[in-house]
């Protein structure tokens, strides 16, 4: 009998590492949209938001070949991470809050329409918490060197140990991982109450450009919103808040993260070309 060669050991590794985590791992189909997900507690399955359609039924592939309807929980646009309700027996999967070193191998178990797939590629980028565009706090920032189609969107991004480090998903011009503690974080707020909790001013915002630097113009204002409250008028111009000179309107809205609810800023603001300050308790984003 043959001697096991180290690449044949490496293979069947790989091969039983991914027969492990393949039961967890589902095919997702609402209107004309695929993705994957996972289970991620009895009856919740995680997967990737951008790639949910926005109407529409939501059915879930199981890896027997059987079918079974879902419906949305919740989903987080910021993050990228979407929550859906199921009755079907899929079991969890145990996601470990490690991050893998750069050079790291690593494995995505995903479907691609209805057949279970697997790629084998290496992290490109591992590094510190970052912000999303869409203002989603990112525990850590995980990029792997690896070709993934949008059926592949949610899968699950596994170590060399086999542990399910996060969910790969597909950002601009490169593969990303949401790493396991964001999802941690995100999935139990949408599994508690359907949402995440967004800070919000009230305002509607056009940056506009100043001597001195960059102003946001207050183009309207929700009469029942706290900056109303506080005295903002339409035609203020936003110019710092809490003694921060603006940056730009996108920048402002990205600190009105869930931890800003509550929180009491300072915001000042050209009247008429005079200056104006005002005390704004944030309040929370009501839904649309």
């Amino acid at each position: 009998m043959t001697a096991p060669t180290p690449l044949s050991s490496l293979s069947s590794a790989l091969a039983d590492m991914v027969a492990r985590t393949a039961p967890s791992v589902v095919s997702v189909h609402s209107h004309r949209s695929r993705a994957t997900g996972f289970a991620w507690k009895p009856g919740l399955i995680v997967t990737a938001d951008e790639a949910l359609a926005d109407e529409g039924a939501v059915e879930i592939g199981l890896a027997d070949g059987s079918t079974a309807a879902a419906t949305i929980a919740g989903r987080d646009h910021t993050t990228d991470i979407a929550l859906l309700r199921v009755d079907a027996a899929v079991a969890p999967v145990k996601l470990a809050a490690t991050v893998p070193p750069l050079g790291a191998l690593s494995v995505v178990v995903a479907t691609n329409r209805e057949t279970p797939s697997a790629a084998l590629r290496m992290v490109s980028a591992s590094g510190k918490g970052w912000r999303s565009l869409r203002g989603g706090d990112i525990d850590a920032r995980i990029e792997l060197d690896v070709r993934l189609r949008g059926s592949q969107q949610g899968g699950l991004a596994l170590d060399a140990s086999g542990e399910a480090f996060g969910m790969a998903v597909l950002g601009p011009r490169r593969v990303l991982v949401i790493p396991a503690a964001t999802i941690e974080r995100v999935a139990a707020q949408l599994e508690a109450r359907g949402r995440i909790a967004r800070g919000y001013l009230g305002l509607g915002l056009q940056p506009v450009r100043l001597d001195d630097g960059i102003g946001a113009m207050v183009m309207n204002v929700d009469k029942a919103g706290p900056s109303a409250a506080a005295g903002i008028r339409q035609g203020d111009v936003i110019v710092a808040v809490n003694d921060q000179k603006l940056s730009g309107v996108r920048a402002l809205a990205q600190t009105l993260g869930p931890s800003s609810v509550g929180s009491v800023v300072d915001v000042a603001v050209l009247r008429g070309g005079e200056p104006a300050s005002f005390r704004v308790t944030v309040a929370e984003r009501p839904e649309a």
